[in-house]
């Protein structure tokens, strides 16, 4: 079977894993702090924020924009629920907005959505492809409203010649196993703000005043104020250091995906009855997804192909999900009709698309997708 999906893992990891295990430390402590610092500098950020994972990270940015229940936020729906959900757990409300081809928001749809009640916008990079930051931007100035960034797909992803994480107040990361890295489960923010980065810090450790790591290392007895409601949000260390060496590969993993999804690229881009994903200019992809979509003259419907292609041992994945269909949210949205992102989710298609990848493997997919598409 050629999976959809492999994160890559090797001994260096693991090795790093360990050591920090034998330091008796491995809870949030002097790992999660390295990683933080790594991850700032890589992006450009001036802070990096471990946490548990981006749902997590997801939240804490609404409560430290001050967003609550008299307040509205506009995302997409084609977007894993996690988004949505944020905005829900801070008793707000969401607003869905329309997509354009690439699964990014709508910037005409967004702008046709904004009230009085209007806070922030919650901008995903869906499928690593970038979103455009610096159009969503200036209609936040317009409207006064906060720039929040799901970039839960797209580390190592870049915008205009600069990575993502740089660009905004509040941008959301996520390592789990479908990401191009991974801690196993994780999330990371990066923020140019030094007291988001402050109260964050806070907030993830139950509200505690001062953190484990501060208190062990000091020579006087500290005690510690739990200052304001607060949540378990931590990343362990052990986690934090997979992801120190992960981030040390991130650039090759990037480089490799690239080629992969250039193969892709080039071997179907004479089939007319589909569309490819493009990067606009100043746009680059982590290729964190390959999803294709199929245009309604294909002569094969998107399930029937998962299955064929599942049947040759090539596992594929739906398109992005829609939330305002999910069960959670249909009372939520009475209704709610959306036609571009339900085209989107219900024609397109997720190839496998990992590193390493055996050649082989995709010269398979590679025939069996052109032999099922066009026969």
């Amino acid at each position: 079977m050629i999976p959809i999906a492999k994160p890559y893992l090797d001994t260096s990891d693991a090795q790093n894993a360990y050591d920090t295990i034998l330091t008796g430390w491995i809870t949030q402590g002097p790992k999660v702090k390295e990683f933080e610092e790594k991850f700032a500098e890589y992006t450009g950020a001036k802070h990096a924020v471990a946490l548990s994972n981006c749902t997590t990270a997801l939240h804490l940015a609404m409560i430290v924009a001050e967003i609550g229940p008299e307040d509205e936020v506009i995302c997409p729906s084609m977007s894993y629920i996690a988004t949505a959900n944020a905005i829900r757990y801070v008793g707000a409300k969401t607003v869905f907005a329309e997509v354009n081809e690439q699964y990014n928001l709508d910037i005409e749809d967004v702008r046709s959505k904004i009230n009085a009640r209007t806070k922030a916008i919650l901008l995903v990079h869906q499928i690593g492809m970038p979103a455009d930051i610096a159009a969503f931007k200036q209609l936040c100035v317009e409207h006064k409203l906060i720039l929040i960034e799901d970039a839960a797909c797209a580390i190592g992803s870049e915008y205009q010649g600069e990575k993502i994480g740089v660009h905004s107040d509040l941008v959301c990361f996520s390592f789990h196993p479908r990401k191009v890295i991974t801690t196993g489960d994780g999330g990371m923010i990066t923020t140019s703000r030094e007291d988001f980065a402050n109260r964050m810090r806070v907030l993830r450790q139950h509200g505690m005043s001062v953190n484990d790591r501060v208190r062990h290392l000091s020579d006087k007895v500290i005690m510690e104020d739990h200052v304001e409601l607060g949540y378990n949000y931590r990343m362990t260390d052990i986690q934090a250091a997979v992801g120190i060496k992960q981030l040390e590969k991130l650039d090759l993993i990037v480089t490799e995906r690239r080629k992969i999804a250039e193969q892709y690229l080039q071997a179907f881009k004479n089939i007319d009855c589909i569309r490819l994903p493009k990067e606009e200019n100043g746009y680059r992809t982590n290729w964190q997804s390959f999803s294709i979509y199929l245009k309604p003259n294909c002569p094969i419907s998107r399930d029937e192909l998962m299955q064929k292609m599942l049947d040759n041992k090539i596992a594929t994945r739906r398109g992005i999900m829609t939330s305002h269909r999910e069960t959670a949210y249909k009372e939520y949205c009475n209704g709610l009709v959306m036609p571009i992102s339900e085209d989107l989710a219900d024609r397109s298609i997720l190839l496998p698309l990992y590193y390493p990848m055996a050649q082989e493997d995709i010269n398979t997919v590679i025939v069996n997708f052109i032999k099922m598409i066009t026969a």
